[in-house]
């Protein structure tokens, strides 16, 4: 049996937090998941217009096995420069991998599209991500709010405002798994012509409404705008789990986490799309039972978590620069 920890955030799992910032006035944010230690990771990229940094730190025959922190960040390209202000935040703290007389922090990230919103983008040569990336490790903490918030703040799903998502699960052996997903992707999170979430099986104690099943008839069209570009959208996130695992292991869990996007999102992994898990181990809890279980037991629950998380992320977004919310 498992059930939405306390918070129902990626928070219930322990040794990870989360900190948010935002800039109202360019309509953008960032998310920075830090665990307390520096926590086992994998990645899995999967849509067709990926953004991303320090990925490749992540593949299990690669050197560092542990990463800082995690980035996820509005701006496209610009937005990758959040990285470079986390690590700066978190080298003040004295973290990092220690090579013999400087410790490096390891900060892989990914970004979103949102730069044709309407916040103000005329910011000549100082975007303001990098900021923004320090203001978001100094902030970590186990509550937070959902929607437009952090990474999520300037995003739009669909035809609908996008904005930050998290749940969790917990089983009574103490194995915990969450997600924190920022949702931005071109398809819809609707089914067509209801109010009904594509997740609605995966609800868990009304956590997006308590809509039930949708009663389908007909023919069920793709709700995808036709302007779309390449690489204008994307839903990047992270998930994490207590269980002490390998790299190889939590690429694997990344790998089946993304079928939490497939239950939440219609069309998904799009060319128009750069989709991308992080998972991490805060290894709290020893690995117990037949490890190939565990981690397909994990997986299947970061899936669940993901597919939550991405309702969650639209339920709670309002309205915003002409965006409409889905509750408003």
């Amino acid at each position: 049996m498992s059930k939405p920890g306390a918070r129902n955030l990626i928070t219930d799992v322990d040794g990870i937090k989360i900190g948010n910032a935002e800039d109202a006035e360019v309509m953008t944010g960032v998310t920075a998941v830090v665990p307390d230690a520096p926590a086992v990771a994998g990645v899995d990229v999967r849509g067709g217009g990926p953004g991303t940094r320090e990925t490749e730190v992540l593949n299990p025959d690669c050197l560092v096995d542990r990463v800082d922190a995690i980035v996820l960040s509005g701006g496209s390209v610009y937005g990758l420069e959040a990285a470079s202000g986390a690590i700066m935040a978190l080298a003040r703290q004295g973290r990092g991998f220690e090579t013999r007389s400087v410790r490096v922090p390891i900060v892989p990230s990914a970004i979103l599209f949102d730069l044709v919103n309407a916040g103000n983008k005329d910011w000549g040569d100082m975007p303001p991500y990098r900021e923004l990336g320090k203001q978001a490790v100094d902030t970590v903490r186990e509550d937070f709010d959902l929607g437009n918030i952090g990474a999520g703040y300037g995003a739009m799903a669909g035809k609908l405002k996008g904005g930050l998502g998290s749940a969790s699960l917990v089983t009574e052996d103490g194995l915990q798994v969450g997600a924190v997903i920022a949702v931005n992707p071109v398809g819809s999170v609707l089914i067509p012509g209801t109010r009904h979430f594509w997740a609605w099986p995966f609800e868990q104690q009304g956590e997006f409404g308590g809509f039930g099943a949708p009663d389908l008839r007909g023919d069920l069209p793709l709700d995808m705008p036709a302007e779309s570009r390449l690489a204008e959208n994307t839903t990047i996130g992270v998930v994490a789990t207590n269980v002490a695992l390998t790299k190889s292991d939590m690429q694997r869990i990344a790998i089946m986490a993304h079928d939490g996007f497939a239950r939440a999102i219609r069309p998904v992994h799009t060319p128009f799309d750069g989709d991308s898990i992080f998972a991490l181990s805060t290894e709290k809890k020893e690995l117990s039972g037949p490890r190939p279980y565990i981690i397909a037991k994990i997986g299947a629950m970061a899936a669940d978590c993901v597919a939550r998380s991405v309702a969650r992320a639209v339920y709670h977004a309002r309205s915003l620069g002409g965006l409409p919310g889905f509750m408003s």
